[in-house]
């Protein structure tokens, strides 16, 4: 059974290993053991904190395969983004240019540096490894985030947003950082996007260009990928896209990759999410569809995926095998939440 909960102090080596398997542009998960010892803590601390409104907390899960012991991927949720580091975007917009004595009215696209996202809950850090890339564990792990959001609601800002990898070939270079770089910069883009990763900003409040962009003096192949995703992922942003996410014009500073934004309850997962009454039975036999489901709990968060599950509208009662029951660390009669993957 694959169960996803907080990650610990014992998954050090699992989560440098997805460090190391997520490659370039994966700036969440720096290859650097103090900094992922860091995440560790961090995160650590983000569930033990009592809290009535988010602050700089941040959330990071793995999945785990409860046979095995494997670490199967991980993800991730920042409560409130900018408070200490600066976040940075580029905000795509228009100026015009109009002259009536010439009788000539031009259009122009710009990009803009902005911080608009500061304070906004952030979901990140989705990496499932290559090898368990089957099923639902994808889905799974993008999914569920927004279940323990609302499940803990206070913990998070009501504005949600997803940063979505830009384009870039095989060895990590941009076509839109390229352009960048021959005018601003002089660090090649996995340099730069490592320094990210590292919380190290300031060289982009000292580098970065001060006044908007205007995009039609940009290379052609910088101006081809701006707001357009990396080819891996295309399927994270098409599940985002289902679960209501929009893309409102923001962009990456380095790769221009999107960023898309949902109000938290208007998320579908929110929306669909069951509530209900935990009974535990013998036999259960498989449904049509595949429950996600959660205990509702904290720092003993505990999820998984399944199609062992009965759901009793009426009753608003779940019921579920002994294993599952196991799985979440729940007894018959306490409370359950769940939603068709």
């Amino acid at each position: 059974m694959q169960v996803l909960r907080p990650i610990s102090s014992e998954d050090f080596a699992a989560l440098k290993t997805i460090a190391v398997e997520s490659g370039h542009g994966f700036t969440s998960l720096p290859v650097d053991d103090e900094l992922l010892s860091n995440k560790i803590q961090r995160s650590q601390e983000s569930f033990a904190k009592s809290l009535s409104t988010p602050i700089d907390e941040g959330y990071l899960f793995v999945l785990e395969d409860t046979q095995t012991g494997d670490i199967l991927g991980t993800t991730a949720i920042e409560a409130a983004v900018g408070m200490q580091v600066p976040l940075y975007h580029y905000h795509q917009g228009k100026t015009v240019h109009h002259s009536s004595t010439l009788n000539v009215y031009n259009t122009v696209e710009i990009l803009s540096i902005c911080n608009d996202y500061t304070g906004s809950s952030e979901i990140c850090t989705l990496f499932l490894r290559e090898q368990f890339r089957r099923g639902l564990a994808g889905r799974f792990l993008s999914r569920v985030r927004f279940l323990f959001m609302a499940q803990h609601s206070e913990r998070f800002s009501d504005k949600v947003i997803a940063e979505m990898r830009g384009v870039s070939d095989e060895n990590g270079h941009s076509p839109f950082w390229q352009w960048l770089q021959e005018h601003f910069f002089s660090i090649e883009f996995p340099q730069a996007d490592h320094l990210v990763g590292l919380g190290d900003k300031v060289f982009i409040s000292e580098l970065m260009p001060k006044y908007p962009i205007y995009s039609n003096l940009l290379s052609p192949e910088a101006q081809a990928v701006i707001g357009h995703v990396h080819e891996k992922t295309k399927p994270a942003l098409r599940l985002l896209q289902k679960e209501g996410f929009e893309h409102r014009g923001y962009v990456d500073l380095f790769d221009a990759g999107p960023t898309v934004e949902a109000r938290l309850e208007n998320i579908q997962t929110v929306r669909e999410t069951k509530t209900g009454t935990l009974t535990i039975g013998d036999k259960i036999p498989s449904s049509a569809d595949t429950w996600a489901l959660s205990n509702g709990q904290l720092t003993e968060f505990r999820a998984t995926f399944t199609t062992k599950v009965m759901w009793d509208e009426a009753s608003q009662t779940f019921t579920v095998d002994h294993e599952t029951a196991q799985a979440l660390k729940l007894s018959a009669g306490d409370k359950l939440s769940g939603f068709v993957l």
